[in-house]
């Protein structure tokens, strides 16, 4: 389930030389912004955001995000694993997960399943949120964020030069890969390819088969030593 929300203003209060700032602003679960109201900017939206709240800022408006399924945190948490461990064995960058904020544009804040950034864009990441867009960004579906997934958010991610864009479903296994091609993100390996390479991580690759059951998905060590037989005969 996903809602729109707004942000309630809360009570100031003084500082040391007298003037005020306001609270955190406090959330309420709100119908759809009525038209006519006023965008929210991603500076209001990393103020509001607090850990545990899962919600992306798409074009001035916020969508709370509902507990994920179970298939769903299963294709998270696998790709997780297999890809933080192949980055940091071979000091490839950084990967982040759904609990860090990157800020694309004055009204764009997203929340992305997982965001890969090279070596390079690492040593400027902040501490606070993500001011620049990642290299590589992977979706994992849900009936709730897919059409915003394959839509808005996949239109910011182009316009602000995501190289690599992943759309995983994990109920129907129809999954989509996309490159950047020029200005835009087209897809590739939609003709059924078993290996599906990324340009963004210096050799890794997928087979596709190993997303292909949610509750059968394959160990990591293993699909890690395949990753690393295949790196060594480079």
């Amino acid at each position: 389930m996903s809602m729109t929300a707004t942000l309630a203003p809360a009570p100031r209060r003084p500082l040391q030389n007298g003037r005020t700032r306001p609270h955190a602003a406090s959330f309420r679960r709100s119908p759809p912004r009525p038209a006519g109201r006023p965008l929210v900017s991603s500076e209001h939206f990393l103020d509001w955001l607090q850990p545990g709240i899962h919600a992306d800022l798409i074009a001035g408006q916020i969508f709370t995000r509902s507990p994920v399924s179970y298939h769903h945190a299963l294709y998270v948490n696998f790709l997780d694993r297999l890809m933080r461990n192949y980055i940091e064995e071979f000091d490839l960058g950084v990967l982040l997960r759904e609990t860090s904020a990157i800020r694309l544009g004055p009204r764009d804040t997203f929340l992305p399943d997982l965001a890969y950034f090279t070596p390079e864009q690492a040593a400027r990441l902040g501490n606070a949120y993500v001011d620049f867009a990642p290299v590589f960004v992977i979706e994992v579906l849900s009936s709730a964020t897919s059409a915003r997934d394959r839509g808005a958010k996949f239109s910011a991610y182009e316009a602000h030069g995501v190289m690599e864009y992943w759309l995983i479903d994990p109920d129907n296994a129809e999954h989509h890969f996309y490159r950047r091609t020029g200005d835009i993100l087209g897809e590739y390996a939609a003709d059924g390819s078993p290996r599906i390479d990324t340009l963004s991580i210096p050799g890794f690759w997928i087979k596709r088969e190993w997303l292909a059951v949610a509750n059968r998905l394959p160990k990591v060590a293993a699909c890690l030593a395949d990753l690393r037989t295949a790196r060594r005969r480079r």
